[in-house]
């Protein structure tokens, strides 16, 4: 049996990733670098990744829907969120799409972390009716998060149209 860090000790670490994202670190590449250049105040891409173990995709899935989804359909500038699934890895991708960049980070912290939570308890809810996933459901945070970051939404292919339409 592995030994799991205490929930308090998991909420901080995720509360002080966040934090760093939303505070951003420091350019530390060289001048002529994207990450130097300075932020637009234009469409962002919020991109998160979390630990989802394929037999608890569906799990992970629900309480996204049951948390996440419903709480930023009501945000200020949330323009739509994909969720997409990497095979190879075991991870969840979000990509959080946000009219700009301050109205994304003018969500107090708390706000987030309320839904945090409710997110956690619709996940081990839905993992406890799977017999597969009792374990996981044990777990402070089922779906831990392994890389949160921004992109800048510069441009959009519209999909090719099928002829004949």
């Amino acid at each position: 049996m592995t030994r799991r860090p205490p929930r308090l000790a998991t909420l901080l670490a995720a509360l002080c990733l966040f934090t760093l994202v939303l505070v951003g670190l420091p350019a530390t590449a060289p001048a002529a670098t994207p990450a130097s250049l300075p932020r637009t105040q234009g469409p962002v891409v919020e991109h998160l990744r979390v630990k989802v173990p394929a037999e608890a995709r569906g799990a992970w899935l629900q309480a996204e829907e049951e948390s996440w989804g419903p709480w930023l359909r009501r945000q200020d500038g949330f323009l739509g969120r994909e969720l997409l699934w990497d095979t190879e890895r075991e991870e969840g991708l979000l990509l959080i799409r946000w009219r700009s960049r301050r109205q994304w980070l003018a969500i107090p912290a708390g706000e987030i972390e309320a839904v945090q939570g409710r997110f956690e308890v619709a996940a081990r809810r839905a993992l406890s009716r799977d017999p597969g996933g009792q374990e996981l459901a044990r777990a402070a945070n089922p779906f831990p998060l392994v890389h949160a970051g921004e992109l800048e939404w510069v441009a959009l292919t519209p999909p090719v149209e099928e002829e004949g339409r």
